[in-house]
């Protein structure tokens, strides 16, 4: 019995265990790990508790309502998790290969909703061979290992990989909508802001780079006092305090890249241009070592060059991304 229980210990683990087992640690509940998968629960469990058969402990501290990582699931989880996305990567090449051409980009979702996917229409015209995959995140992902193929990230110079390209920098700047802006009883100065809410990013101080997106370090920058406006709004996304603005809430301060594009329309007025205040982060292109030299990843990169060559000259961002790479 002892030999036996040795031999199915030391004989290797079924892949498709270690993918129910990655699926579970991931969601940390057996339901939405078989839901993922296409599998009943039962499966799935049998498959989670064949896989500490053969490893001789538990993986999971089964609750009530949840489960946990024992010590050695999470030490099995640090093995497993890089080689699963090390061998979708492989697939994912070899059926490029032998299948369509497609470009996968990771981006956070303000800015995939704001800047990249209303430019996409006019590359995907020109370029219907290649299909466009965003996952819109803001975690870090691993070029190395993972099925992406270039990320877009917003970050101080100093904190970005070497090789990261400079698309456009940024300003902050008050905008409104233009039918708020008619009810207004005058908007002359930056204390005329009082009359309205105004609209900030309300996580804006969890780091002190990002605390430059609140309204009180443009207060400083005009030398004014903090005043109480008519109310305040705080949302955490971008493209949510841009949709408030537009819809009339209140005043935002936006970023001047994505809201460029409802300037140009007229859909946000700024009424202080002279009052822009600049910003430490800048808009970056990362491209994964092993996708670099993929045609349509070139192609696609060469496009979104051109794409923030057009923004910087209408935010009127000096730094040439085509010839300094890390300038703010």
């Amino acid at each position: 019995m002892l030999n036996s229980l040795s031999h199915a210990r030391s004989r290797p683990i079924a892949a498709g265990q270690l993918r129910a087992f990655e699926a579970v640690a991931r969601h940390l509940n057996f339901r939405a790990a078989s839901e993922e998968m296409a599998l009943t629960q039962s499966a799935v469990s049998r498959q989670i508790q064949a896989l500490e058969d053969d490893v001789g402990v538990s993986l999971f501290l089964r609750h009530t309502r949840a489960v946990e990582l024992t010590g050695a699931g999470a030490q099995l989880l640090r093995a497993v998790l890089p080689s699963l996305q090390r061998m979708d990567s492989a697939v994912r090449l070899i059926r490029q290969s032998a299948g369509r051409k497609s470009v996968a980009i990771s981006t956070w979702a303000s800015f995939a909703s704001m800047w990249l996917i209303p430019r996409l229409e006019a590359f995907q015209r020109k370029h219907p061979d290649i299909d466009i995959r965003i996952d819109a995140t803001d975690a870090a992902v691993d070029l190395e290992t993972t099925d992406v193929d270039l990320a877009l990230r917003y970050s101080v110079p100093g904190n970005v990989p070497a090789g990261a390209q400079r698309l456009f920098g940024e300003q902050l700047t008050p905008v409104v909508s233009p039918w708020l802006l008619k009810t207004a009883t005058r908007l002359k100065t930056a204390q005329d802001l009082a009359q309205f809410a105004l609209i900030e990013a309300g996580d804006a101080h969890r780091s002190q780079h990002l605390e430059i997106l609140t309204w009180q370090r443009w207060f400083d920058a005009q030398n004014l006092k903090r005043f109480e406006p008519k109310r305040w709004l705080y949302l955490n996304y971008a493209n949510q305090i841009a949709q408030a603005a537009l819809t009339g809430q209140g005043a935002a301060l936006a970023r001047t890249p994505l809201v460029a594009d409802s300037l140009a329309s007229g859909d946000l007025v700024e009424p202080f241009p002279k009052l822009r205040l600049d910003s430490p982060l800048v808009y970056w292109l990362i491209i994964g070592p092993r996708n670099v030299a993929r045609p349509e990843v070139a192609t696609f990169c060469d496009w979104l060059k051109v794409q923030a060559l057009l923004t910087r000259k209408a935010i009127g961002d000096v730094p040439d991304a085509d010839t300094v790479d890390n300038l703010d």
